[in-house]
């Protein structure tokens, strides 16, 4: 493994009714004028938006209110996140929601102490030298953007969507409370389970050696969410189920898995360029595209993938070899997340083959990626056709 240094500053506090025992006293330490940023109400459908008004209300603080960030958010509501704050003076953010939500907020604490374009940032141009402090009410179990200092924006008008990220906008403190998720609907929690699963596998594909710690782990949680994750889909009230699949999501992305590792990440990377041209769910393309590199990697990462099939779906190696191993893997896999309700094919969104070469060059804008094997221009091409 390589040398590697952890740190992760959020403080998570996470439990049943952590919103109302710990809220005022966590955000009142960052500010006590705060803009509270959310997405397209749902949190005023299930209670949770009252709740929190509430206790900020309570508590003497001063709220403004940004709502409408996008499931793919927009540099362009980030932009308005930053005007609104700046013109408040607004010493803290909260946001409340999913990944979605905590990434805009991140952009906008960067954004306030910027002093160009907060799309400087995200194409990395220029580096965040502060940023406000914040903190999250999650929603969602998928990204695990409540415990990392990562954030994916969206430039809907040059059709670009990018990953960035610094220490500066790791949440101070995230209170994920399993009831917050109870209301979330089908597909999006399907959607949800497939994120953070992706997360684990671009972690565990990477091309150190002597990582045996680091890959039992991801298979933990791997082997966690494949056995929780079909009861919570066709019964979406149980707490239990609820509880362990969001810990699982914090779990795959806070840095935990990938200490002494690089990950991949090119799949990621593809997907940013595909849903920035169809705008398509995140997850919903990983699902389909995921797959197809591990297809497209199956000589190089023959052993990983063997690993993968025995370990993680129990397959019996007697009578196989590792090649048919390997694609019972994957097999298993993709039928996985199909029998959960995930998409298979991108013609399942109405994508055709007329944009692959647009969708190849935003993948490639900055040259050759991945870190378990680099993907040229031509790798790409290949996985997006095997995906159509």
């Amino acid at each position: 493994m390589e040398n590697f240094t952890y740190q992760n500053p959020t403080k998570l506090i996470f439990g049943q009714g952590q919103v109302q025992e710990q809220l005022a006293d966590q955000l009142g330490a960052l500010g006590k004028n705060v803009m509270v940023v959310y997405g397209g109400g749902s949190i005023k459908k299930n209670g949770l938006y009252d709740e929190v008004m509430g206790i900020l209300n309570d508590n003497g603080f001063t709220v403004h209110e940004l709502a409408g960030v996008e499931p793919n958010p927009r540099v362009d509501t980030v932009r308005k996140g930053i005007e609104k704050a700046r013109s408040n003076q607004v010493n803290a953010l909260l946001a409340v929601g999913g990944g979605s939500v905590i990434d805009a907020v991140k952009a906008m604490a960067a954004g306030v102490k910027y002093d160009g374009d907060v799309w400087d940032l995200v194409t990395k141009k220029a580096k965040p030298e502060a940023a406000l402090p914040f903190g999250t009410i999650l929603t969602l179990a998928a990204t695990g953007s409540e415990m990392n200092s990562g954030s994916v924006i969206t430039n809907w008008e040059t059709h670009e969507k990018y990953g960035w990220g610094s220490p500066l906008v790791f949440p101070a403190f995230s209170i994920l409370d399993p009831g917050n998720t109870l209301s979330v609907p089908k597909d999006q929690t399907i959607y949800g389970v497939v994120d953070m699963m992706t997360h684990v596998l671009e972690q565990y594909f990477h091309p150190q050696d002597n990582t045996p710690l680091q890959e039992r782990m991801c298979e933990a949680v791997l082997r966690t969410v494949i056995d929780e994750a079909p009861g919570l889909v066709n019964n979406l009230e149980d707490l239990q189920k609820r509880e362990t699949v969001l810990y699982s999501g914090t779990i795959a992305l806070n840095g935990t898995l990938q200490m002494g590792t690089r990950g991949d990440w090119a799949s990621h990377n593809i997907e940013h360029a595909v849903s920035a041209v169809y705008d398509i769910p995140h997850a919903g393309g990983l699902a389909i595209l995921f797959p197809q590199w591990m297809r497209h990697h199956k000589k190089l990462g023959q052993k990983k993938l063997v690993q993968l099939a025995e370990r993680v779906w129990g397959i019996t190696p007697a009578g196989k070899s590792d090649a048919e191993l390997a694609e019972e893997g994957i097999q298993r896999l993709e039928e996985f997340w199909q029998n959960l309700g995930a998409p298979a094919r991108l013609a399942d969104y109405d994508i055709d083959d007329s944009r692959l070469e647009d969708m190849a060059d935003k993948a490639m804008i900055n040259g050759p990626f991945g870190n378990f094997n680099k993907l040229e221009k031509d790798d790409v091409l290949a996985i997006l056709r095997a995906s159509l």
